[in-house]
């Protein structure tokens, strides 16, 4: 359990969020407030919010694309001699991370997705079987299978929207619907190619579950988004930040300003990053090293990160040099 900060007058004492107290705990005004709906008018003519349709075609979607999960590996599961008592709980599951699952993802945007199969299922089934699956559905195109990348991927458009599917096998006899991916022990004694592909969704559900007020966070997340893509700064592959680095950012503005609304935590995010001491990183947590035999960056040691597998400490930091 996070610390708590003390509070003047006696009240109740708040969650401590990030690695260090506050630098403010007052509470938005009425013109905060104002604020942030112009600053919200401000953004729709970009198309930074989808409409209800869309929202729910996304879901319709995710949920179609899930329920083939489940029917292939059952398929799966009869074809390696499972008996009928186990092939009818064995589960498996599709779960977002990325822009999406962050809740700030524009019109027009594709999905990050990882399937999540229990241990009997293969990555050659993944990329053979379930890819052969995916290939009988009218509703699926542009398929194609990236095997030999770093984090292997099957990219294709489901009913128009365009997902980015990753796999991975964990150490479970079945995968049930409320599996959390977020504890270290889900790692143990698995294959590199699976931690990577997990590491996605553990980064994205541990950004959320280290800042104050996830709606505050998302709002401003988009307008920072914003700005930076309409100044051609946002691209990891031209060497500036990407999503996840400007959502770490976002986040560690919003645990020093916990109560802040999105247009005073705008604001603070230039105040703060302006004055950073660069190039002390941006910790969201302090790393830990949860004993599982896998690299974890530590910054008095390095200045640059490792590719981190356990708690994803990369993630949870950002450098500038």
């Amino acid at each position: 359990m996070p610390p708590r900060s003390t509070m003047p007058g006696g009240q109740q004492p708040q969650r401590h969020y990030g690695i260090t107290s506050a630098i403010s705990l007052a509470p938005p005004r009425e013109i905060d407030h104002q604020y942030t709906k112009k600053l919200c008018d401000a953004m729709k003519p970009f198309g930074v919010f989808e409409d209800e349709e869309e929202l729910n075609h996304r879901l319709a979607v995710l949920g179609k694309l899930n329920n083939f999960v489940k029917e292939w590996i059952a398929e799966i599961s009869e074809l390696k001699n499972l008996p009928p008592s186990a092939i009818s709980c064995v589960g498996g599951k599709i779960f977002t991370f990325g822009s999406y699952r962050l809740g700030v993802h524009t019109k027009g945007a594709d999905i990050d997705a990882l399937c999540v199969a229990p241990r009997h299922v293969e990555r050659t089934d993944f990329f053979q079987s379930f890819f052969e699956k995916l290939k009988q559905h009218e509703e699926i195109k542009d398929l194609r299978a990236v095997e030999d990348a770093f984090v292997p991927v099957i990219k294709f458009k489901f009913d128009g929207i365009e997902i980015d599917l990753l796999f991975a096998r964990l150490a479970l006899q079945s995968i049930p619907d409320n599996l959390d991916l977020r504890g270290d022990s889900i790692l143990r004694n698995l294959d590199i190619r699976c931690i990577r592909s997990l590491n996605g969704c553990r980064v994205t559900d541990e950004i959320l579950y280290l800042v104050p007020n996830k709606e505050n966070f998302r709002l401003t997340l988009r307008a920072i988004k914003l700005w930076a893509k309409r100044r051609g700064i946002y691209s990891n592959m031209l060497g500036f930040l990407g999503g996840v680095s400007w959502a770490m950012l976002v986040a560690r503005t919003c645990q020093l300003y916990p109560n802040a609304v999105a247009a005073t935590l705008v604001h603070k995010f230039f105040l703060v990053f302006s004055k950073w001491e660069w190039p002390n990183p941006v910790l969201l947590k302090q790393p830990e090293d949860s004993n599982l035999n896998l690299p974890v960056w530590d910054p008095r040691v390095s200045m640059k990160p490792v590719h981190s597998t356990v708690n994803n400490h990369h993630a949870f930091s950002i450098e500038l040099y």
